[in-house]
């Protein structure tokens, strides 16, 4: 009886994590916690005595997020290049958070509670800043980058929105694209990645100045 209880408990965990990964990751953190138990099947009281604390059930539901920003920002800074180590932090930072609007929000709002969220946060600040410092040594960062840039990015990319999972995340890459030539020092004006179509039409005069550019009167 003991295992069968214990193997419910564990069931209905997971359960609660995965309709809270869902929702907190399409519709961000206001998500009503009845909302998530709705989805995972369970009872609010059921979510509650597993996650006491709205911070806790974000923490959890976005382990896998923290742990792959880690990742990222090791990887980067263990490039030789601290340039390319940078331009790969942001590419794939963006790309990270563009695949989870819940993710970004927790990441920038680091609730007061939320050790796992605050902790993820402050190693990925550090780890940048080192990381920059080593690429505005090498000439490559323009001088006047500042950290809050990069929170200026991650706000900006949360504000892409487009009508699937895979333009969303081909928007973000051509953002970070943007982003890396507004902070390289002698930008070098390479092919931009694809752009998606954000909106549900566009007019003849807006495809054709996609297309050949701007005609002068």
């Amino acid at each position: 009886m003991s295992r069968t209880l214990r193997a419910d408990a564990l069931d209905n965990r997971e359960r609660i994590l995965g309709a809270a990964r869902e929702l907190l990751s399409a519709e961000g953190l206001n998500v009503p916690t009845r909302k998530i138990a709705r989805r995972a099947g369970v009872g609010p009281a059921t979510v509650y005595r597993r996650f006491p604390a709205r911070q806790d059930l974000v923490a959890a539901a976005f382990a896998d997020q923290l742990r792959a920003c880690r990742t990222i920002v090791d990887e980067g800074s263990a490039a030789p290049d601290p340039w390319q180590g940078l331009c790969l932090v942001i590419e794939r930072i963006c790309e990270l958070h563009a695949r989870d609007r819940g993710f970004t929000e927790a990441f920038l709002s680091a609730f007061p509670g939320a050790s796992e969220v605050a902790g993820g946060r402050e190693y990925t600040v550090r780890a940048v800043a080192e990381l920059a410092r080593r690429a505005r040594e090498a000439g490559r960062l323009r001088a006047d980058f500042v950290l809050d840039d990069l929170i200026l990015m991650l706000m900006a990319n949360k504000g892409i929105r487009a009508s699937s999972a895979e333009a969303q995340v081909a928007a973000s890459r051509r953002f970070a694209a943007y982003v890396i030539e507004a902070f390289e020092a002698r930008p070098r004006h390479t092919p931009l990645p694809p752009a998606p179509r954000l909106t549900s039409a566009a007019t003849p005069d807006t495809v054709s100045v996609a297309r050949h550019g701007p005609t002068e009167e």
